[in-house]
């Protein structure tokens, strides 16, 4: 979330710019990722339980510049935590991961997905269950769809034997979490949850992927 915080000047040649066609971050933090290269950087998304476990798993990752914890998958405007929360609206902890894909791809982004939850548990990942907490692969475009679809069935095939329950979505709207939420693990060691349930999961992610580990997580 270092990034996602950042504050930039935007030269007037760059708001203007950015009106016909530069993708930011969300529709409201359009000039938040002004130390990357936008040239560079795509944003993948992906649901499988409780944000603030998710984002540390992806946060850990070589070539992720940034992840903003948030909502999608929905059918109502600009969502809450609590309304999330009620399972009326929709929508499901998401992370928006932003990433180099010269330094990593999408498949090994997808590869994490599938391998830092159980992509078999309908609505939930233990011990959070609800509608907000299910599983879902967001695709941009065709080629990722195809990506998300070929590891499903090879996991189907190989690990799952058809049991994966994981939603294949187009994503049509991102929507940030409240500020509190975001780098929560990092920020609030303290807290019982992110003792008992983030970092175990997150450790367990590292251990299962060592290779894909930035320098500082290893």
């Amino acid at each position: 979330m270092k990034i996602f915080k950042k504050v930039a000047l935007v030269a007037v040649s760059f708001v203007i710019a950015s009106l016909y066609g530069f993708n930011s971050k969300e529709e409201n933090s359009t000039n938040s990722l002004t130390n990357i290269s936008i040239k560079e950087t795509k944003v993948a998304y992906f649901a499988s339980g409780c944000f603030w476990c998710v984002e540390g798993i992806y946060e850990s990752i070589e070539g992720v510049e940034d992840v903003v914890s948030g909502y999608a998958g929905g059918y109502t405007k600009n969502p809450t935590y609590e309304s999330v929360g009620t399972g009326s609206t929709g929508h499901a902890e998401t992370i928006a991961v932003y990433y180099n894909p010269k330094r990593v791809s999408f498949q090994t982004l997808v590869d994490v997905f599938f391998g830092s939850h159980n992509p078999t548990t309908k609505n939930g990942q233990y011990p959070d269950y609800g509608s907000q907490y299910r599983s879902i692969a967001f695709y941009n475009t065709l080629l990722e769809k195809q990506i998300i679809e070929n590891t499903i069935k090879k996991l189907n095939k190989e690990v799952y034997h058809g049991k994966i329950v994981t939603e294949v979505k187009k994503i049509e709207r991102f929507y940030p979490a409240e500020e509190y939420h975001q780098n929560y693990e990092r920020l609030h060691p303290e807290n019982p949850y992110v003792q008992k349930i983030s970092i175990p999961r997150i450790n367990r992610f590292k251990h299962k992927f060592p290779e894909l580990l930035k320098k500082e997580e290893k």
